[in-house]
């Protein structure tokens, strides 16, 4: 899980960014406090293969489930 809550753009990014890199998983959880982060990450995501599930708690608050496509 990536808490990413309270950073700007670009680093929501990079930090998924390093984690596919690095562990290469098949799910993330991704938690981030913007939707410009969520916009981001999901189309970093969405270009490196996975899916993106965006799950908002409230306004400021998202959580996006990153699933590796087959």
């Amino acid at each position: 899980m990536i808490d990413a809550r309270g950073l700007s753009c670009p680093m929501p990014v990079v930090m998924v960014r390093r984690e596919l890199d690095k562990n290469h998983p098949s799910d993330l959880e991704v938690k981030v406090d913007n939707r410009t982060a969520v916009e981001n990450v999901s189309r970093f995501a969405g270009n490196n293969g996975y899916q993106v599930e965006v799950q908002s708690a409230d306004d400021d608050e998202f959580t996006l489930i990153l699933t590796k496509k087959a």
